[in-house]
């Protein structure tokens, strides 16, 4: 049977996109979207416990040529620009001489779940497995600033990693750089990361080090990260005025008419935080379940605003809901485990859904986003069970 055009939103999408598992080095077998630029998608199974394992975490680079070794002898992290005291630092300088902290939070692609916009948009097709959570580990960017020492009139900092690689022709593309401003406060959360749950990074998540930056969406966080510059002004390179930008609307929402139109204002997604989200991650759907048996449904929820401190599970489509129980609180930029004992009334076809408020009260919609980058996703999900009648 072939499959349908389309993988969402409907009552029953594909979870994860539809593409070939493949192998990559300290990689368990993932979903490949494209290999130039790799793009890799993290399976649904791998979402039911709330750190994600290295290596099952998503993998979502730009350009494609990619380091696959770093001489750590040679290799520096340098902070430049606008500073009182540029730095070339070791990596036995980053990890000793600064003290060790340690956040959960979860790194998600801005695209992840693009497959569900209607009308479609360009760019990688992700189900839900363009994210991951994992126990960072580094040195606090602030503490790096302060070390370098940040002159008067500065107003963004650059990151910039070691992958480079052609990108769009005439557009000075051919290296990942985004920008944050000094005043941003999530940059006081933000680390210089050497660890990734409790181990060095793999090579296709950043090693030797990576900017995090909790709440944030994952370009970001930019891997093999060596550059770090204090900018006097506003950073106009195409990863900051053509790349990942958004409508300056509520919720980042916008019609195909107006993007059209040549007028609507955009601002840097970096502008604003993750949405409130939750998943489905067990049942799937694969198979009947019995009638008359208690259904353990779990899942996952997180926000780029704070802790989750609700989700709510509907057996009838959105139409009522009940409280889940929450599992442990790893941190409020982490992974939250939510579960729900269902037990179904009848027999047939059911639809349940599940949602999440954070903490600063945004619950998650039942409504769709749209914009043309296919970024901000956020609606209700939903999963389509059968339930078997005992004979």
């Amino acid at each position: 049977m072939g499959l349908p055009s389309f993988t969402g939103p409907g009552p029953n999408p594909y979870w994860n996109g539809v593409n070939p598992f493949v192998s990559y080095p300290q990689k368990l077998p993932l979903l490949r979207m494209t290999d130039r630029g790799i793009q890799l998608e993290t399976p649904r199974p791998y979402f039911l416990t709330p750190f994600t394992p290295n290596a099952a975490f998503y993998v979502r680079y730009h350009l494609d040529l990619i380091p696959n070794a770093v001489d750590l002898s040679t290799w520096r992290l340098n902070l430049e620009g606008n500073v009182e005291r540029p730095l070339q630092l070791g990596f036995d300088e980053l990890v000793k001489n600064f003290k060790a902290v340690s956040v959960a939070a979860v790194n998600q692609c801005s695209g992840n779940s693009r497959s569900r916009f209607q009308p479609r948009v360009s760019g990688a097709q992700w189900g839900n497995g363009g994210m991951g959570n994992a126990r960072w580990t580094g040195v606090r960017l602030r503490e790096l600033l302060a070390s370098a020492g940040m002159k008067s009139g500065t107003v963004q900092l650059q990151f910039q990693g070691l992958d480079r690689g052609p990108g769009p022709e005439g557009k000075g593309a051919d290296a990942v750089m985004k920008s944050l401003d000094l005043t941003d406060p999530a940059l006081d959360d933000a680390l210089v990361a050497y660890l990734m749950n409790d181990e060095p990074l793999p090579m296709l998540n950043g090693f030797p080090v990576r900017l995090v930056v909790p709440g944030k969406f994952g370009v970001y966080w930019i891997k093999h990260l060596t550059w770090i510059r204090a900018l006097t002004k506003e950073d106009t390179n195409y990863w900051m005025a053509t790349a990942y930008r958004i409508p300056d609307t509520p919720k980042g929402n916008t019609t195909p008419a107006e993007a059209a139109s040549g007028t609507l204002k955009t601002v840097s997604i970096g502008h604003v935080r993750m949405p409130v989200r939750s998943f489905i991650v067990v049942p799937d759907g694969s198979s009947k379940l019995p009638s008359g048996l208690p259904v353990r449904v779990q899942g996952i929820a997180f926000s780029g605003d704070g802790s989750v401190v609700k989700v709510e599970f509907s057996e009838d489509d959105g139409r009522s809901w009940v409280e889940a129980a929450l599992d442990a609180d790893h941190g409020p930029h982490s992974f939250r485990i939510w579960e729900h004992t269902w037990r179904p009334s009848r027999a047939g076809t059911h639809v349940i859904a599940v949602r999440a408020t954070d903490a600063k009260g945004n619950v998650q919609p039942d409504a769709p986003v749209w914009n043309p980058g296919g970024y901000l996703w956020n609606r209700v999900e939903r999963q389509a069970l059968i339930v078997g009648a005992a004979s």
